[in-house]
């Protein structure tokens, strides 16, 4: 009796495995297709803005980049703003970590929202520009050693080239609107 149980232990495990597994598969499906609907649907926005903000994502050299605004003109990219995320991009891998997993870029009317994985380090980072400026991490059990002071001085030392970088951004983006208008 008792190796019958074991059995069908062992049979769960490996079904609970296999749901998992098929879960991760799945979701980077999932995440390209809400990536395809953001673009069509209309999203309220995270500041209380009573108006709703459409948003459209690009990918850019494997990353992604959302804008988000109140009209079609708001979500067109331009050249220097790819360029940026690009620049961006290698950046980081030259000045922090090259093992690192790259989330969404949010660029919003008032704020520019960034963030990431650092593999090695098993820490999330998150950098925002605007309306609250910093640069924030996160991670379970890290080993507080010389290595994560290092990379505590990498992340704050790049955030101000971020910081920099994407501010200009906005300031160009106000710019332009106040242009058309």
């Amino acid at each position: 009796m008792l190796n019958e149980y074991d059995e069908i232990k062992n049979l769960l495990k490996k079904s609970k495995l296999l749901q998992e597994q098929s879960t991760v598969n799945n979701l980077a499906k999932s995440i390209e297709r809400s990536i395809d609907d953001s673009q069509s649907k209309n999203k309220s926005s995270d500041f209380g803005d009573t108006k709703k903000e459409k948003s459209r994502t690009y990918r850019i050299s494997g990353g992604l980049l959302t804008l988000y605004g109140e009209n079609e003109k708001d979500l067109l990219i331009t050249g220097e703003e790819k360029t940026n995320f690009q620049e961006t991009m290698d950046d980081f891998v030259a000045d922090v970590s090259d093992l690192a997993d790259f989330g969404v870029l949010n660029l919003y009317k008032n704020e520019v929202q960034w963030s990431g994985k650092i593999i090695d380090a098993n820490i999330e980072f998150f950098f925002t520009v605007g309306q609250s400026n910093g640069v924030y991490i996160n991670g379970d059990m890290i080993k507080l050693d010389d290595n994560l002071n290092e990379l505590s001085t990498k992340l704050t030392s790049f955030f101000e080239k971020f910081k920099s970088k994407w501010a200009k951004v906005l300031g160009n983006r106000k710019k332009t609107k106040l242009k058309k208008e």
